[in-house]
């Protein structure tokens, strides 16, 4: 999982495709956060032909041009949006992790380069950027996470004049907005628009969900999802973030949803005191249940001992992507509310 914004984990778990669990019928054709709950872009015509002014995640104003024939991505959520809006062919750069951490590999999954058709001669080396990497590759525009720091966004927009977006959408109705932004600047508003009826219809079902629990007087269940663990603790998600609103979207109560920091690491002692009902755990690259089992406590929390744990491929957990809401969130409800059609 190349998580987008910058949480201090000790191990990088990037994003894949294939599920330990896959508990949906779905398939994939898939810092810090903006403060506050909505995220909205500004669309109007610039004083430039050929061009669009648009406020971006970070609340910058950017002018990029329109239908821009190559583009450096850096994000695999971004990636994941541009894919499945049949613009691929525009992209000419990926982010890629460190060689220590395996380049292109480190970063996206066998099956994603294969479909993506992903070489590593679009490497980009995001964290820390490698600029020489991106100008090699000549890009009208840059779209970014914020796996890219805000210091090298304005060395490429100042000194480099190449317009850079930044899309980090701080929930999963951020993603609705974003992929819309993408289409506008592209010119597919309707591939855009058939993406975004798939992406509203999740969110509506989802929605429909907790209310019916709410109105039935169930509660949700307790859960602690987790990207990485260590010797310490639990790296999870806090109030502000996508991960965030993916679990309450779940109809799930986020052990860590008080916490005051948007990407805390829960110690071993916080995560007894709380003994979620549920387990959630980010898999692929590397990492699975034995990779968790090495944390503080686990063999002491009642989901582990009551076999409520659960893997789910990391990108589904990871990456505020159209992907997410497709298939991490049915998956997340299917776990949480096992008796629900």
């Amino acid at each position: 999982m190349s998580l987008n914004p910058p949480a201090p984990a000790p191990s990088r778990a990037p994003r894949t495709v294939s599920a330990t669990i896959f508990v949906v019928g779905l398939l994939l054709a898939a810092g810090v956060a903006v403060a506050g709950t909505a995220v909205y872009y500004e669309l109007r015509p610039s004083s430039t032909v050929g061009s669009l002014t648009i406020t971006d995640d970070l609340g910058r104003q950017v002018s990029v041009p329109l239908d821009p024939a190559r583009v450096v991505v850096l994000g695999p959520s971004i990636m994941d949006s541009m894919y499945l809006l049949g613009l691929r062919s525009h992209v000419v750069g990926v982010d890629c992790s460190t060689p220590a951490f395996g380049g292109l590999s480190g970063d996206y999954s066998p099956d994603q380069i294969a479909l993506w058709n992903l070489t590593p001669a679009m490497c980009v080396q995001a964290a820390p950027l490698v600029t020489e990497q991106l100008l090699n590759l000549t890009p009208a525009l840059v779209f970014a996470a914020t796996i890219v720091s805000v210091a090298d966004v304005e060395t490429m927009s100042v000194t480099y004049h190449i317009p850079v977006v930044m899309l980090q959408p701080p929930t999963l109705s951020g993603i609705e907005i974003d992929e819309s932004l993408i289409g506008e600047i592209f010119g597919v508003s309707a591939r855009a628009q058939a993406l975004d009826n798939q992406l509203s219809s999740s969110l509506a079902n989802a929605t429909e969900i907790q209310a019916s629990l709410t109105d039935n007087g169930t509660p949700f269940p307790t859960v602690l999802v987790t990207y990485s663990t260590d010797s310490d603790g639990y790296w999870t998600y806090g109030p502000g973030t996508f991960g965030e609103s993916l679990i309450e979207l779940a109809s799930g109560a986020s052990i860590s949803a008080n916490s005051t920091f948007p990407y805390p690491e829960l110690s071993g002692e916080q995560v007894l005191a709380s003994n979620p009902q549920f387990l959630i755990y980010g898999t692929g690259f590397g990492l699975n249940e034995s990779s968790y089992a090495t944390a503080p406590y686990w063999s002491d929390l009642s989901s582990v001992q009551d076999h409520e744990t659960f893997g789910i491929d990391s990108n589904y957990l990871t990456e505020p992507d159209p992907t997410m809401i497709l298939i991490g969130l049915p998956a997340l409800i299917g776990v949480l509310h096992p008796g629900l059609p």
